[in-house]
């Protein structure tokens, strides 16, 4: 077996292994990765604990290892990962967030495997430690990374207007998601009855994880003006006492909270439109979900979201106008053959650029280029 048929074996390291969008991105390759020819383990620098995560990829065929460092600037990062892959004989280390960045980007040449490094977020609002943290590691990442990969390129941009790295050197490919079940009707209408939406009434879907900038706060507002639809905003976070606050405001049965899902493609089957009324995101996932089930979106124009929400697949507004996302969720909540089409369009737009197979197949071409 030649280096062009052998499966390609890399190592993703990433600071811990809780709920999270980078955490979870990894489960969702992890589907895909065998039938793609791709051999992947994970190394989470915090304990596993009782975590979910690591029991997906595990299940998924994954072997998962932890540096059980203490903090994610443990000093003892470095020596004990350098331990734990030496012997590997790995193709690339793969490092997500800028806390393993650091120290794959120290790692990676003292065992001799090309680092590449992911960045999933758009970090222009980050001031004083944050700020140093972000600076630190983008030096560390230029200085070692055979190729940095940005989620979008609105991430891309950002970053080369913001650091002096070779723009050759830093590629965008899009996250993917792996091929969802199919859902009948019959537990399609199960999964509005368990959620108590009634089956003659617009649902609404928002999973996201319920902190400042998702803009749960702008949907709500929104939700104000949209009585003949149902909302589920399904997560939870550090916004959450905000969020029921707001949702208290309306009559009952207008929001419908769950907390947070994993099941969120149970959801997104029982949804008719899903709605990402974010003030800044890099990729969100939860919208490429949507469109691997022909889902519409509603969405803010704002970070990689258009790149996402093409021409047909669904509206795109200004972020923060909660006038404007009520405008363009009532008209198609109330449009049932052009939720159908956009829908229809959406999982068109899945097929051609976020699949999972697509998407691992990018990041085994990249592996390849810089393991030659």
């Amino acid at each position: 077996m030649d280096a062009h048929t052998r499966p390609v074996r890399a190592c993703h390291l990433i600071h811990d292994l809780g709920p999270g969008g980078a955490e979870h991105v990894l489960v969702d390759l992890a589907s895909v990765a065998t039938g793609a020819g791709l051999d992947m383990s994970v190394v989470s620098m915090m304990p596993l604990g009782d975590l979910r995560y690591p029991r997906m990829l595990t299940a998924a065929g994954v072997e998962v290892r932890s540096l059980d460092l203490r903090a994610w600037w443990d000093p003892r990062g470095p020596r004990r990962l350098a331990g734990m892959i030496g012997g590997l004989s790995l193709d690339v280390l793969h490092s997500h967030l800028k806390h393993a960045d650091v120290i794959a980007g120290r790692v990676s040449r003292r065992v001799g495997v090309p680092h590449v490094s992911t960045l999933h977020v758009i970090e222009d609002r980050a001031t004083g430690l944050a700020l140093r943290k972000r600076d630190f590691a983008a030096r560390s990442r230029i200085e070692s990374a055979a190729r940095t990969i940005a989620v979008s390129d609105a991430v891309r941009t950002w970053y080369l207007a913001t650091y002096p790295e070779r723009p050759e050197r830093v590629v965008t490919i899009h996250n993917g998601v792996p091929e969802p079940r199919r859902f009948d009707d019959v537990e399609r209408s199960a999964v509005r009855s368990e959620l108590g939406v009634p089956p003659d009434r617009v649902m609404a879907l928002m999973a996201a994880v319920v902190r400042a900038g998702k803009g749960h706060d702008v949907l709500l507002r929104a939700a104000e003006q949209v009585p003949e639809v149902v909302f589920v905003i399904a997560g939870d976070g550090p916004e959450m006492a905000s969020v029921r606050r707001l949702a208290d405001r309306l009559p009952p049965g207008r929001v419908v909270l769950p907390g947070f899902r994993e099941d969120v493609p149970r959801l997104l089957a029982a949804a008719d439109l899903v709605v990402h009324p974010a003030l800044f995101d890099a990729l969100p996932t939860t919208l490429i979900h949507a469109f691997a089930a022909g889902v519409p979106a509603v969405a803010s124009d704002v970070g990689g979201i258009p790149e996402i929400v093409t021409s047909g697949t669904g509206v795109l507004v200004a972020p923060g106008d909660a006038a404007a996302l009520a405008s363009a969720i009532r008209d198609l909540a109330g449009d049932a053959d052009v939720r159908r089409w956009m829908g229809k369009a959406a999982r068109e737009r899945y097929e051609e650029e976020f699949s999972g197979t697509r998407w691992a197949g990018r990041l085994i071409d990249l592996y390849r280029a810089v393991s030659g």
